[in-house]
């Protein structure tokens, strides 16, 4: 599964821009399932089990990460900006970043020593930064780059101990899982979206959701672990090592207790995510056509949207385990 997840987190797709991810996709699950590509850019499939499901249900999980966008190129050969999805301003500060797979530069920054001491404590506003690529004018830097282009902030997959650090982990986990589940015997039929444009609206689940007409979903995500230093217990959201994260309520969905509950009691580590903050696909899903019930199993991630997330084996395999439970209990009615 690491391998795996390796590969993916080493693509590169800002919302929008997803191609490399959805072509390595279909790459491992064209064998296993039937697919399609809708307008969009989703991959929808179709994976036929030992069963007929009594209830219809869909996986999801969304291919793209948070990135930048290129706006203009200043007169002296600078790249303007603005983010792609929700990034900080102290995440961006001084980071490498690769523009369009090919061309790296540096976010700019104020050197320290010409910051006047009323605005050492102060982050600056993200409209002031800019991308440096060592040209010097803008017809140097119109040559390689343009506007529309889109970049990601560079971080190096790793794996320390049972801890695996790396860009994108929300959510290529996510697709990780669910191409393992399209690769693997299944006992109930159900159908699959890989779905494009989360970070900024939801917009290929909301598409994917109407198109499949599922009665019931599973959204495999990434979420926020605040068990650092500095951080009171209430405000922790989720732990590493103690499973997936399971919602009861979030900004954007109120989820179905009898799903939250049945996860809780499946015997496999997991946890409520204690905190109602954050969304995710689930947010347009259960909105769809007649309203869809839907749960979201979450991988707790240390330091999400930056370039060295950090989240632990184990609780990627418990929250394979997870999914494969509530997909069965679910086709097959014994979840209610």
């Amino acid at each position: 599964m690491t391998e795996l997840i390796q590969k993916l987190c080493n693509l590169d797709a800002t919302s929008g821009n997803e191609e490399s991810v959805r072509n390595f996709i279909i790459s491992e699950i064209k064998d296993f399932c039937d697919y399609k590509i809708d307008n969009l850019g989703n991959i929808l499939a179709f994976k036929e089990g030992k069963k007929r499901p009594l209830k219809k249900v869909m996986i999801d999980a969304h291919m793209d990460e948070v990135g930048l966008i290129i706006t203009n190129i200043t007169f002296d050969g600078f790249l303007k900006f603005k983010t792609v999805g929700g990034i900080e301003t102290s995440a961006l500060m001084f980071r490498k970043v690769l523009i369009g797979g090919k061309i790296l530069g540096v976010i700019s920054g104020k050197p320290i020593h010409l910051v006047g001491n009323g605005d050492r404590k102060k982050l600056p506003d993200s409209d002031s930064l800019y991308i440096d690529i060592g040209a010097i004018s803008r017809d140097e830097a119109s040559k390689i780059i343009n506007i529309g282009d889109r970049g990601v902030i560079c971080g190096e997959y790793k794996e320390q101990g049972d801890c695996i650090i790396s860009k994108a982990l929300d959510d290529r986990i996510g697709c990780a899982l669910l191409i393992a589940l399209i690769k693997s015997p299944c006992e109930y039929d159900f159908y699959a979206s890989f779905s494009v444009q989360e970070e900024v609206g939801l917009r290929g689940a909301r598409v994917a959701a109407f198109s499949i007409n599922p009665q019931s979903a599973i959204v495999l995500e990434g979420t926020t672990a605040a068990d650092i230093s500095g951080v009171s217990e209430e405000n922790t959201v989720c732990k590493l090592g103690f499973g997936p994260a399971v919602s009861f309520m979030d900004k954007s969905t109120v989820y179905d207790p009898a799903y939250f509950k049945a996860a809780l009691n499946s015997g496999i580590l997991c946890q409520p995510k204690s905190l109602v903050s954050g969304g995710n696909n689930s947010g347009a899903i259960h909105l769809s056509r007649e309203g869809i019930r839907t749960i979201a199993l979450s991988l707790p991630c240390r330091y999400i949207h930056t370039a060295s997330s950090v989240a632990h084996k184990t609780d990627i395999q418990n929250m394979y385990k997870l999914a494969q439970y509530m997909l069965k209990g679910i086709a097959s009615g014994e979840i209610q």
